[in-house]
């Protein structure tokens, strides 16, 4: 194990420690090790592959203990899904965030928590666990504790960390919340992106742009591509029409937070223009319904008027529990069923799914990335079958994509975001997205910048000179 203490840092300066997003896009989780003070940037959980995800279960190569602080980009699970278990290896400080950004994390890290429960009963009472009993990643207690340790920072303004350094959020985009980080050490910039949103959002302003940034950490999901002009109404309409021509159902997983939200404004602006008809829209997501109490309180943050937002509700039949859930599949009519989860790794959309999959009615919508190893990237890429709940389901049903929903900003607006940076960074790292992605960017950074551009590895640790 390396230990993060005062003298090894007095020694060799700062470092910062990839611990997670690292040539992979999942499991965001930095560690900068300067002379005062240990700042962990974002705490997230591997998904998809087996590999990564079994990573999950491994304590950190560093003393935990000697972590003074965790900074949050945004709330999604792979920024936040590992800091109860940060906590249960001895993480005693505070967990700092904008404000909806730790109302999103608290949802976020409640739900998973009772899922991991439940997931674990249920593997138990079925025996198709392969571990003797299957033990929960952590339970609602351990997601309490670590709520218990969250403190806001409003945004644009600077906050002391310590003598000399200090941190500030700026507005990002991607999901309610969301910022991305200027940590300043000792007269220095190290800018976190996290994720970066889209230049044009249903929902959400644009993201602002760094203007000064001596290090930057930058995610790469999609530096590989431009995401194509698709017409989402147009093939939501198309999807609808066919829906209830086979008197069928179209499912669509989605990712609770915004994603939900941007499907349910797009499909109730359709049904005001009198361009789909009246079909039950059922929004089948608990965590996606606290959510939508995030977006009523902090309405700054999105450009939804309070009238439209009500409205949008009541036009949806928001499902409130697992009754409702069956009702819904009982539901003999011709329907549209939101329900998480986006990748369809877990949550309700499983149910949907167990007994609609099989149906050549059933029409599935992907709306956004789907990392490597989830089903929902095996349904993308036209899997024939579907493990889920220990068994293997038929695919009949036809499977449709979107990616133009996607809250995550192209190569072109990433390329935009850098764009009024003044100086020239001395390293810029790319993260958070597959090796061909992060290939594609680096030769497009290189080319139009002359920086130099790293591809740091996972646990891999740089100093910065």
């Amino acid at each position: 194990m390396s230990e993060v203490n005062q003298k090894s840092v007095n020694q060799t300066g700062v470092k910062i420690h990839f611990l997670g997003a690292a040539r992979t896009v999942t499991g965001s989780k930095y560690l900068i090790e300067t002379s005062e003070k240990n700042i962990m940037v974002d705490c997230g959980m591997f998904q998809g592959l087996k590999e990564l995800r079994e990573k999950n279960w491994e304590n950190l190569p560093i003393d935990v203990s000697t972590i003074d602080v965790v900074l949050l980009t945004h709330g999604h699970l792979d920024h936040t899904g590992y800091l109860p278990r940060l906590i249960k290896q001895g993480f005693k400080g505070h967990i700092i965030g904008s404000e909806p950004t730790l109302a999103i994390a608290e949802i976020i890290l409640l739900d998973s928590a009772k899922i991991h429960e439940e997931e674990a009963e249920k593997a138990n009472k079925e025996g198709y666990s392969k571990h003797e009993p299957a033990q929960p990643f952590y339970t609602i207690h351990d997601a309490n504790r670590t709520i218990h340790r969250f403190k806001s920072a409003t945004k644009d303004q600077w906050h002391q960390i310590s003598e000399n350094i200090q941190f500030r959020f700026k507005y990002n985009g991607h999901i309610i919340g969301s910022t991305f980080i200027e940590l300043s050490i000792e007269g220095k910039t190290i800018v976190f992106s996290g994720d970066i949103g889209r230049l044009k959002d249903p929902l959400l302003h644009p993201p602002l742009k760094p203007q000064k940034a001596d290090f930057l950490i930058m995610e790469s999901t999609y530096g590989n591509k431009l995401h194509p002009d698709q017409d989402v109404s147009q093939k939501l309409i198309q999807l609808i029409d066919k829906t209830i021509k086979n008197k069928g159902n179209l499912i669509i997983p989605s990712f609770a937070v915004e994603r939900l939200q941007t499907l349910m404004f797009i499909l109730w602006k359709l049904y005001l223009k009198n361009k789909i008809p009246n079909i039950p829209i059922v929004i089948d997501s608990p965590m996606g319904n606290n959510v939508l109490s995030v977006f009523e309180q902090f309405s700054e943050w999105h450009k939804l008027t309070t009238h439209e937002f009500k409205a949008m509700n009541q036009r949806m039949q928001i499902v409130s529990s697992y009754k409702e859930t069956w009702e819904t599949i009982d539901d003999p009519r011709p329907k549209v069923v939101i329900a998480g989860s986006g990748m369809v790794t877990g949550g309700r959309v499983l149910t949907y799914l167990k007994q609609m999959i099989d149906k050549s009615n059933t029409s599935i919508l992907l709306v956004g990335y789907q990392a490597e190893g989830t089903r929902g990237r095996q349904l993308l890429e036209g899997a024939n079958d579907l493990k889920f709940f220990g068994k293997f389901y038929p695919v009949k049903a036809e499977v449709h994509h979107i990616e133009s929903l996607s809250a995550h900003a192209d190569q072109a607006e990433i390329l935009d975001w850098i764009s009024e940076i003044k100086n020239s960074p001395e390293k810029v790292f790319l993260v958070h997205g597959e090796p061909t992605a992060q290939d594609a960017l680096r030769v497009k950074l290189k080319d139009k910048f002359s920086w130099e551009i790293l591809s740091p590895k996972l646990n891999e640790i740089i100093e910065l000179q």
